[in-house]
């Protein structure tokens, strides 16, 4: 039963798309044609064609897909261990140090080779 269901959708995914693409299209055509009318009006025209291009790209098999990828990474995220503050800060300034420090050391190799440079050249 749901690999016909699987089939029922991706069979009338082209003409999903085909819409999507519509939408945005008229979105964009709709955004020139009115250029003389107020920016608001013209941008709620945008964004609600958009939401519409987008709810009806959703779906779609790969929308579905996107859907479940979503949701499976916000699941993986709340699975994640973040690190304390005194660890966030002391994690920051370790970066910053080692910044500071390259940084004296590249300067340090490229004012000796400017000296070195000069001395040769005159």
């Amino acid at each position: 039963m749901k690999q016909s269901a699987e089939v029922q959708g991706s069979r009338f995914d082209a003409a999903r798309w085909a819409v999507a693409i519509v939408l945005v299209a008229l979105a964009v055509a709709g955004n020139a044609y009115f250029a003389d009318q107020a920016l608001l009006y013209r941008v709620l025209g945008v964004v609600v064609l958009g939401v519409a291009a987008a709810a009806v790209a959703l779906t779609t098999t790969k929308g579905r897909a996107l859907t479940e990828l979503a949701r499976g990474s916000r699941k993986e995220i709340q699975r994640v261990v973040w690190p304390t503050r005194p660890e966030t800060i002391q994690t920051t300034a370790i970066v910053l140090v080692a910044v500071v420090l390259v940084g004296i050391l590249l300067w340090l190799i490229d004012t000796l080779l400017g000296w070195a440079m000069s001395g040769i050249i005159g």
